[in-house]
């Protein structure tokens, strides 16, 4: 994959501004919320929602063979503004925990609520497997 960042643009920070990938099996992983695989919120708190959504989405894309890396575009859809500019620090950590120094071209848009309650956040995905 190529990071796009386009001549005498700053570098942006945590995320890409776009991403090409060569050619392979794309995958897209729908909105996976901070739930475990039984559908159980077992927090109500941002931090481990955002953990176990991470989780969920890397679980989806591994059922295709992928890996973090594989990862071109992630959408996160946030209940809490407030909460997430607290917490970022320690999001920053669990993403480097579980996707290391990858930033794929990245969406942050902050809704009223999520369709699963008590959800605080969601995140929806792109890959690129190669073939």
């Amino acid at each position: 994959m190529k990071v796009l960042c386009p001549e005498g643009w700053a570098k942006p920070i945590g995320y890409a501004n776009g991403i090409a990938a060569p050619a392979g099996q794309i995958v897209f992983i729908a909105g996976q919320v901070g739930w475990s695989a039984q559908q159980v919120f077992e927090s109500e708190d941002l931090v481990p929602q955002f953990e176990q959504a991470l989780k969920n989405v890397l679980a989806v894309l591994a059922e295709a063979g992928g890996k973090p890396e594989h990862i071109c575009r992630i959408t996160a859809f946030c209940c809490d503004k407030p909460e997430y500019l607290r917490v970022r620090g320690e999001l920053g950590k669990i993403w480097r925990s579980l996707m290391g120094k990858h930033f794929p071209a990245m969406s942050m848009i902050f809704v009223s609520d999520l369709l699963d309650h008590p959800g605080k956040i969601e995140l929806e995905a792109t890959a690129v497997v190669p073939g």
